[in-house]
């Protein structure tokens, strides 16, 4: 039984650690498998205040979203060999699995759901220095690192939303069409 908190801690620096050194470490390279995280997820996220609208789609399709998926996938593949030696422990990496993927969906789906709830997700992606802030379920680990920047509710995020909104705001008075995503949001 002590192996479901255990897993529960364990998955939260995961994540951390992974979204670090795999997804921001290695995918900042073009030629990375991972590279979709930051070059189309985080591109999608920064232009249109929060929202990937590749979140609305089947999650099962070969995009950012079925990539992170797979990714899950392959972590509870890995981790397979404990499922007979520690239960507990494997069924929390499952549940924490499952559970990442719904926040960070949702996150990306509804940003001012994010922005009140997850507001750490909100920071990673939307403050200046995107390599802060790597837990996306919680920023405990975050703050134990000292990665974690808080970004909603300041000055600066005041200013930064102001300006974003002005470039959107003049692209469409000079008749260019806003990106899907921006459409919905």
């Amino acid at each position: 039984m002590i192996g479901f908190p255990i897993g529960l801690a364990y998955t939260h620096v995961l994540e951390w650690a992974l979204h670090k050194h795999v997804l921001h470490g290695a995918g900042k390279k073009r030629e990375n498998f991972w590279s979709f995280h930051f070059h189309e997820h985080h591109r999608s996220a920064r232009t249109t205040n929060h929202r990937d609208a590749i979140y609305d789609g089947h999650p099962f399709n070969w995009d950012a979203s079925g990539k992170e998926l797979f990714g899950l996938g392959l972590l509870s593949l890995a981790h397979l060999p404990l499922a007979p030696i520690a239960p507990f422990f494997y069924g929390a990496l499952v549940v924490a699995g499952v559970n990442y993927y719904r926040l960070h969906r949702k996150a990306h789906i509804d940003p001012a759901w994010a922005r009140e709830k997850l507001a750490w997700h909100y920071d990673h992606h939307m403050a200046p220095d995107q390599d802060k802030n790597w837990g996306v379920r919680s920023d405990w680990v975050d703050r134990l690192m000292g990665t974690r920047e808080v970004y909603a509710g300041t000055a600066r995020e005041a200013r930064d939303w102001e300006r974003r909104e002005a470039a959107y705001q003049a692209k469409l008075a000079a008749g260019e069409s806003a990106p899907a995503a921006a459409q919905a949001a």
